[in-house]
């Protein structure tokens, strides 16, 4: 499903590969976040994922009463409080989202997929 705003002159609709691109590119700005992580279901392997892949690593889901819903796997960086790149990650997400979109954001789940020394 995707995004819909009502304009006066018509219906605006965002594709949730816009939001989960662009809400990738937030999340790697954020402290403590080393990456986006693909999970292979067969292997049970992470893998970092490249600055272009980002959005495999996010799931959007827009609701019926057209709010967003972001799922993020993300890699840390070794030695940070998970909890405070998490925060950090949701207030930076949920406000740069709902500017860049005009949709609201319902709820942000993060799985933390591994952890990562700093190079």
């Amino acid at each position: 499903m995707n995004g819909r705003i009502d304009s006066g002159f018509g219906q605006i609709v965002i594709d949730t590969d816009v939001i989960s691109t662009y809400a990738g590119s937030v999340a790697v700005e954020c402290f403590g976040i080393i990456g986006m992580a693909a999970v292979s279901m067969k292997d049970g392997l992470v893998k970092l994922l490249r600055r272009e892949s980002l959005q495999h690593g996010i799931s959007v889901v827009i609701t019926k009463e057209n709010k967003i819903r972001l799922n993020f796997h993300v890699i840390v960086a070794y030695g940070v409080n998970i909890s405070a790149i998490a925060d950090n990650l949701v207030s930076n997400v949920k406000y740069k989202v709902e500017a860049f979109t005009g949709l609201e954001i319902e709820k942000i789940n993060i799985y933390v997929e591994g952890v990562r020394a700093i190079d």
